[in-house]
């Protein structure tokens, strides 16, 4: 079996209420072309409930379609949402979280 390569999409600025429906097109539209896909987390300056409901719509629908999608770089935004709604389990990607201070 050929494993596809998963095409990489950067999220830079504003995953919020106001950004996600320029944003929603732009995550599933390799889904729906059948790609996976692996979307860089690491210049999200911004990530709000509106946003977090994207990203799980997104791998929802990756998973309802047999695809992968992956979440990688995650910025010091997108960890402290993602860990604030308690979903690190849901989206089930290997983080790398630094330390906080002393």
């Amino acid at each position: 079996m050929t494993h596809n390569p998963a095409r990489l999409l950067s999220v830079a600025g504003e995953l919020t209420i106001y950004t996600a429906s320029e944003w929603k097109p732009r995550l599933l539209a390799p889904l729906l072309e059948g790609e996976h896909l692996e979307l860089d987390l690491g210049a999200v300056q911004e990530l709000d409930t509106a946003g977090l409901q994207l990203l799980l719509l997104a791998k929802k629908e990756a998973r309802a379609r047999g695809l992968t999608l992956l979440f990688c770089n995650h910025s010091p935004a997108a960890l402290e949402a993602i860990e604030l709604c308690g979903l690190a389990g849901f989206f089930g990607d290997p983080v790398l979280l630094s330390p906080t201070g002393p």
